[in-house]
């Protein structure tokens, strides 16, 4: 079995990770075979939480987790990281100017990324899903110099997400048969949902999603509104934001940096957008149409890894 890789969720004590750590401790992220040392990162007062976290995971008996770690110290959360989901953030409160909670985030996130910079490995892989999601990573990947900049990503997979369940639910068909939506732009209501190129299978044939929605006002209209406040939806319904929906969204996010995308298919992240052909200044992140591929490995460098884990 292969060695275990160190994974560290921030706001570890919050209701997102509540609905994430399950799922990341039991493989279904990083795969079925690859053993896990999972660090729960947040703030002090919040330890007492982490404890109770901590036990559950523990009762679930999962064969993959090797160990569990919660801390408040970033020395201890980031140290050796492979994977740094960056959950936690200073939340909008009422009465909140934007350029308060901005502030506020910048000091989080510049910490953050010095410790990252400072204690994970450099090829670490970090995800940042606190908003605002966009700004958050910038500044965590500027405060990170090491580390090079394709590592960070932030989340607009939740709207990607939404935009192919509203496309599926309005065609009649399983949300697997929706794929290459694009979310542009910042995980906000300025965000552009984008089906021109998606592709709908329905009646046994995949058909561009204009023609399978076969309502242009809908998908010019509603469509696009409904996934920009969708968010805003959530909490006015249940009186809390997305937790369940934006682990999944996690989920699939990392998992396909871990394993890369379908073959002809292309999801949804927030990005650098150095070299982009779009016209989008270079030192943004911004969501892009993504395809992810992983490299396979030559015969050589098979053996290599092979001979590097065979003791003499």
């Amino acid at each position: 079995m292969a060695e275990p890789i160190r994974v560290v969720v921030t706001g570890a004590a919050g209701q997102i990770a509540y609905s994430l750590l399950y799922s990341i401790a039991k493989g279904d992220v990083f795969g079925h075979d690859q053993p896990i040392v999972l660090i729960l990162l947040d703030i002090p007062p919040m330890l007492p939480v982490l404890d109770g976290v901590v036990m559950e995971l523990q009762d679930c008996a999962l064969p993959l987790l090797r160990e569990v770690i919660p801390t408040d110290k970033v020395e201890v959360g980031f140290k050796d990281l492979d994977v740094a989901i960056l959950v936690g953030s200073m939340p909008r409160k009422e009465g909140m100017e934007r350029k308060d909670l901005l502030k506020a985030n910048v000091a989080i996130f510049k910490t953050q990324g010095a410790a990252l910079d400072k204690y994970a490995k450099k090829t670490v892989k970090v995800l940042v899903v606190g908003n605002p999601a966009n700004t958050n990573c910038l500044i965590a990947s500027k405060s990170a110099p090491s580390i090079p900049k394709e590592n960070f990503s932030c989340l607009t997979r939740l709207d990607h997400n939404r935009a192919s369940s509203q496309v599926a639910i309005r065609c009649g068909v399983s949300s697997e048969h929706v794929k290459n939506v694009i979310i542009w732009g910042n995980h906000s209501s300025t965000q552009y949902p984008d089906v021109h190129h998606a592709k709908v299978r329905k009646g046994g044939a995949e058909m561009a999603a204009y023609d399978a929605v076969n309502d242009e006002a809908w998908l010019r209209g509603d469509f696009i509104s409904t996934v920009q406040l969708r968010g805003a939806a959530v909490i006015k319904a249940r009186k809390l934001s997305s937790a369940m929906s934006a682990a999944k969204a996690i989920c699939d996010h990392m998992r396909d940096i871990w394993f890369g995308t379908k073959e002809g298919e292309f999801i949804s992240m927030g990005v650098f957008a150095g070299g982009n052909s779009y016209g989008i200044p270079e030192d943004l992140i911004y969501s892009f149409p993504v395809q992810i591929k992983i490299r396979a490995l030559s015969l050589d460098e098979q053996l290599t890894a092979l001979s590097d884990t065979v003791e003499m």
